[in-house]
């Protein structure tokens, strides 16, 4: 049964999930280009209204992934189509247990950038907000004890709980979390906590490490549109691929 068919009685339902299909291709490939995300990782994307997502398969190469390729699940990992027959990524427990545990929350993005983990990997080492975009993240980027791989429910669980009701979080010696309203806001959101953990690391090698504060995040914040910034930082990132041809020119995208 295909995900369209699973979901009838919802108004537009196949566009729906057509759309956000190009746009969970879409962001791997502009993650894998800017070199956040490489060989392993993926982004999941809840299906509208519904516990069920879709994600890539397992081997799959970040750098030519198509929409018709995307595997849909529910949130026990059930498989609900499989166009490709492969199999879910290793870690997809993860992203199911962070979408049941958090309805706010409608992307997913996992992956491997190794200087920003690398302020998990040393004693007192943690990132904090230092750029303007950062205020995402003022309630924290928790770090998950735990390097291993998150192959089973219960680790799923564990990485939820460390979330907690923050945006991102780092697991220990592995790699990132990143969570948002959609697709494009996880786009926005990696790109910038990875801007924030290259500026951190540059600062403290320059001299004493002065985050934002809570007054300076107030001020960002009060002029701050989101939304818009979402749209720009979106617009951006596929309008690139778009031109040099890694994705399709009929690709709609949002």
């Amino acid at each position: 049964m295909s995900a369209a068919e699973d979901y009838r009685g919802f108004s537009n339902i196949e566009a729906e999930i057509a759309l956000i299909q190009r746009q969970v291709a879409a962001c791997t490939l502009i993650l894998n280009r800017e070199g956040i995300l490489g060989y392993s990782g993926h982004v999941s994307a809840r299906l509208p209204d519904t516990n069920t997502f879709v994600i890539q398969p397992i081997d799959t190469p970040r750098s030519d992934l198509t929409p018709e390729e995307l595997i849909t699940l529910d949130l026990d990992l059930n498989i609900l189509d499989n166009p490709g027959g492969e199999k879910p990524p290793a870690e997809t427990v993860l992203h199911a247990e962070i979408l049941r545990a958090r309805p706010d929350i409608n992307s997913v993005a996992h992956f491997h950038h190794d200087l920003a983990n690398s302020f998990t990997l040393i004693e007192g080492g943690a990132l904090v907000p230092v750029k303007n975009h950062a205020i995402r993240w003022r309630n924290g980027m928790p770090v998950h004890p735990d390097p291993a791989h998150v192959a089973h429910k219960h680790q799923g669980e564990a990485v939820a709980k460390t979330l907690g009701a923050c945006h991102a979080m780092q697991i220990r010696a592995h790699g990132q979390i990143i969570t948002g309203e959609s697709v494009p806001a996880v786009l926005t959101d990696s790109v910038h906590f990875v801007e924030n953990a290259l500026a951190q690391y540059n600062a403290q090698a320059i001299g004493t490490l002065k985050p934002l504060s809570e007054a300076d995040m107030d001020s960002f914040a009060r002029e701050f549109k989101r939304p818009r910034h979402i749209n720009k930082v979106w617009r951006y990132y596929t309008g690139n691929i778009r031109k040099a041809g890694t994705i399709p020119a009929d690709w709609e995208l949002g």
